[in-house]
């Protein structure tokens, strides 16, 4: 009985292996395959070695994407773990309408990314949004126009994506949090360690494979940035704000550059396996000693 199940359980399976095999790997093989040839409207079967590579990295307007992706990725990152980790620790003091507040954190993260630049567009719109009204409250020197200043509209992109993803990191550092054994913090108290102390001695090092966690999410997430540039500035004023991903879409449906958007695509891809795929050799490495 056992095995015609498990033959069973395995069949069930081949719809969604196939859909990866095929939907997935297949298609990033046929864009590899395509970033070596000089295709441009329509994919061609030559090959041309790194010429594309060579024209991608001569192109200004790729380097300035690279530069701001670094940017972004940098505050964005160090941002959302200082704030989610300042949430959690709020959060875990037992704070009355603790499932409120777990709530209002963490809501922002349900909302698509083009909700939250359209919103943060228009708070941050200087003749309609934030600038506005405080000047209509009678504070007529009050500037912030971040959005619309090439030299600091990448700022806005950050505070905006940084509300909407810190309180997943919250959550993620929370859980962490409970799974402290109760004792440590008894014994501290005992000993009289200060709560600042216990936390950068005790906790911090405790919540390594949280805070490994969230760091892959949060890298990811700056390589893939795309919805929230271009529903709060279209990649301006000019190409200030400029990234990766649109830098891509621009050149595959906008100039119908298959080749160097592919080339491009493979990059991106190249930066996401660097950033997984050390997390999941120190995921199977604490396997095998858990298991030991």
């Amino acid at each position: 009985m056992r095995r015609p199940r498990h033959l069973a359980a395995h069949a069930a399976l081949l719809p969604m292996a196939a859909t990866v095999i095929l939907a997935y790997l297949g298609t990033v093989a046929w864009s590899v395959r395509i970033s070596f040839s000089g295709s441009r409207t329509l994919p061609l079967s030559d090959f041309v070695g790194l010429a594309q590579y060579e024209r991608l990295f001569g192109t200004e307007r790729w380097i300035l994407s690279l530069q701001n992706m670094a940017l972004f990725g940098v505050l964005f990152i160090s941002a959302c773990l200082v704030l989610g980790f300042l949430l959690a620790v709020f959060i875990d003091q037992q704070v009355q309408g603790e499932g409120l507040l777990r709530t209002v954190f963490l809501y922002p993260y349900a909302m698509s990314f083009v909700a939250t630049g359209l919103v943060w567009q228009w708070m941050l719109n200087p003749e309609l949004g934030l600038q506005s009204t405080v000047r209509g409250l009678g504070f007529e020197g009050f500037t912030f126009d971040w959005i619309v200043r090439q030299d600091a509209v990448m700022y806005a992109i950050v505070l905006a994506a940084v509300w909407q993803a810190s309180g997943l990191v919250m959550a993620l550092l929370l859980a962490g949090l409970r799974g402290i054994d109760e004792s440590l913090w008894k014994a501290a108290r005992i000993d009289g360690i200060p709560k600042w102390r216990f936390y950068l001695s005790v906790v911090l090092p405790m919540l390594g494979p949280s805070f490994a966690t969230a760091l892959v999410l949060l890298a990811v997430a700056v390589v893939k940035v795309f919805d929230v540039v271009v529903a709060m500035t279209q990649g301006g004023p000019g190409l200030a704000s400029e990234v990766p991903a649109k830098f891509i879409i621009d050149h595959l449906f906008g100039r119908a550059n298959i080749g160097l958007a592919s080339a491009a695509s493979t990059v991106l891809l190249l930066t996401v396996l660097a950033v997984v795929t050390p997390w999941w050799y120190a995921r199977q490495r604490a396997g095998r000693g858990v298991g030991r």
